[in-house]
């Protein structure tokens, strides 16, 4: 975090100082922008984990301050990863010159240029050693596949907006690997890949993926724009797409033209997927491409696939939301202003809504499965108690920060809940338009008017909530800005039962399985009793989490702990849920053993609510909105 003081009356000292402390930040300029920058990136020691990276800038003698990007787009945070930059050396008249970090930005360096150079050569190694955790500052790459996000490799003057700071960018592969990419390519010698000229913002908006096990589907043969999904993985078995998920993906392309009104900002889209159990997965939005990393059986096992089928959907729908029309304050001139996030129910939680409808109008999800995905969002957000003291909008404005906390507590704390809490927001904004409409007008009227434009190319357009309300208010008048306001700022909100009764459908609870629930079960080896019991749990027993005044929070259990009996049977996923299924018609409270660290306890839990589990229920008292906004739209609209 970076403070500033600013007097109320600066003295003419303080002025003077501060005019000349910013000129000597400016580089050299040329018609307002600065370069080109020659940048050269050697990946072929990738699987070795590291990436060896030469760069040359045009300078004047004099002080030079340079930039490592800090908050990455997408990320909404300062996490570029400056930890993994070694071996840094600067160089002008064949002299390698000293250099200094800043004491306040450690993102930061200040050079001297000597008199009479008028170039400066910067060599530095990138290290690819980062845990399979976070989002592009995580793991990366692996003996078969690099996944090469620019902001890692580079250094930019101060003083100029990053649209204006030109770049010529190469990368040498090792040998035979292929690679996808949305940046314009110049040629091609053997495994080095020269690309066009570009500016920093688009270079950094538009990451490499390669490796030795590499596919490319063209998903709009013989249309314009191109849509290609290029996809790498850790073995030719991972590539095997079935032919029913590839249609899948064609009708993903189909389904946003007549969300958008037929319009793309991108000359083409490049769906670059990461298949590997040994990378962070995460998806990350670009203008022309997403960079969407998941387990490596994603497109071969049934269970991974329908967990994984969302992704790309939310990813994509960015380019529109996210990457075209912007948030005011997340539209920064660089990449070291602060960005804030206080509008990421919309950046994020719009993004979440529409990338779970276009999952079930593509065909990824049957409208079965998207009922129970909808409604294991809505029985969790309704059962978390942090909504009794932090509101919707304060999980955005702290974004930031939270988008380090972990699942312990998560409850409790609230994380990122602008994600699910956003989803059902923006369900509760579609029904609305609904029902005010008369079933005539929807939220797909609201992105052909927010999201229209000429479409084409790259572009960006900012705004601000005073926008949202307004948009939503030429299509039906009402107040939106008291609607939306209530449910961002009020504690505790209806909006997850709510959102769900004005869609026409209930949300009630069964001891039937959820089927999603069942699918997050398997994949990611978890044992969900949060409705019950209030115990979040891996398949070995370890703690996850504990919701806040649960009957295992009244048991004394914490996260961190590890339940090893229940009942004096050893502890599995079966024999914990049959315990509670038991303790329904017995009296008898559920006897756990449970180690805390080198402790052991012995909890009694006394529920016997049996399991529960999130299911919707149509109201047929209710117009069945739910039922049209997963259904697919008509092509040509």
């Amino acid at each position: 975090m970076k403070l500033s003081f600013r007097p109320q009356i600066p003295s003419i000292f303080f002025l003077i100082a501060l005019a000349l402390a910013f000129a000597s930040a400016i580089p050299l300029r040329a018609q307002d922008t600065f370069g080109p920058i020659r940048l050269e990136v050697d990946a072929t020691h990738a699987p070795q984990k590291i990436l060896h990276i030469r760069m040359q800038m045009p300078v004047s003698s004099g002080p030079l301050v340079l930039y490592y990007p800090e908050w990455i787009p997408g990320e909404h945070m300062p996490d570029g990863p400056i930890i993994n930059v070694a071996g840094m050396f600067f160089r002008a008249n064949g002299k390698i010159l000293p250099w200094r970090r800043d004491l306040i930005d450690m993102y930061e360096f200040h050079l001297d240029i000597p008199p009479g150079a008028h170039t400066l050569d910067v060599a530095l190694d990138f290290l690819l050693s980062a845990p399979n955790t976070g989002f592009s500052s995580g793991a990366s790459a692996t003996a078969s596949l690099d996944v090469m996000s620019w902001n890692q490799v580079l250094l930019y003057p101060a003083g100029f907006p990053s649209r204006d700071i030109n770049f010529i960018p190469s990368l040498k592969l090792p040998q035979g690997w292929q690679f996808g990419t949305a940046l314009p390519i110049s040629k091609q010698d053997g495994d080095t890949i020269h690309f066009a000229p570009v500016a920093l913002n688009t270079l950094v908006d538009s990451p490499v993926l390669a490796g030795r096990y590499f596919r490319k589907i063209e998903l709009t043969p013989g249309e314009q724009p191109i849509h290609e999904m290029d996809i790498a993985a850790d073995s030719a078995a991972a590539l095997d797409m079935t032919p029913e998920m590839e249609q899948d993906f064609r009708n993903l392309v189909a389904q946003t033209g007549p969300l958008f009104g037929n319009i793309r900002h991108y000359r083409d889209y490049h769906f670059l997927l990461t298949l590997s159990d040994q990378v962070a997965h995460f998806g990350l939005e670009h203008h022309e491409s997403s960079d969407d990393r998941t387990n490596e059986r994603s497109l071969t096992d049934p269970n991974t696939r329908i967990y994984f089928s969302d992704l790309i959907p939310h990813e994509f729908t960015h380019s529109w939301n996210g990457k075209y029309r912007r948030p005011y304050d997340l539209a920064t001139p660089d990449f070291q202003t602060p960005m804030k996030d206080d509008l990421l129910w919309v950046y994020e939680g719009l993004t979440e809504y529409y990338g779970e409808v276009l999952t079930a109008r593509a065909g990824f999800w049957n409208p079965e499965m998207a009922r129970e995905a909808l409604a294991y969002v809505a029985g969790q957000a309704a059962n978390r108690p942090g909504r009794d003291w932090r509101p919707l909008q304060d999980t955005a404005d702290f974004a930031s920060v939270l988008y380090d906390s972990g699942l312990d507590w998560s409850n409790w704390r609230r994380g990122t809940d602008f994600y699910q809490e956003g989803e059902l927001l923006w369900l509760d904004v579609d029904a609305t338009l609904r029902r005010l409409t008369g079933d005539r007008k929807s939220l797909n009227d609201f992105c052909r008017i927010f999201y229209g434009g000429p479409g084409g190319e790259p572009a960006l357009k900012t705004y601000t909530f005073d926008d949202i309300v307004s948009t939503l208010n030429g299509i039906a008048p009402y107040d939106w800005a008291g609607f939306l306001r209530k449910r961002l700022d009020s504690l505790a909100a209806d909006t997850p039962t709510e959102s769900v009764e004005n869609s026409g459908w209930k949300l009630v609870y069964t001891d039937k399985p959820n089927q999603y629930q069942q699918v997050i079960a398997v994949v990611r080896h978890r044992l969900d009793t949060t409705l019950s019991l209030g115990l979040m749990l891996s398949d070995s027993g370890s703690v996850l989490d504990v919701i806040h005044g649960s009957p295992a929070y009244d048991a004394g259990i914490g996260p961190g702990m590890k339940i090893t009996a229940v009942d004096r049977k050893e502890f599995s996923p079966d024999v914990l849920t049959q315990a509670i299924t038991t303790a329904k018609s017995n009296a008898a409270p559920i006897q756990l053993m449970v180690a805390n660290g080198p402790q052991f306890q012995s909890d009694s839990l006394n529920y016997h609510g049996g399991l529960r589990y999130a299911h919707l229920q149509r109201d047929s008292a209710k117009p069945d909105y739910l039922t049209q906004i997963f259904s697919a739209m008509p092509l040509g609209q």
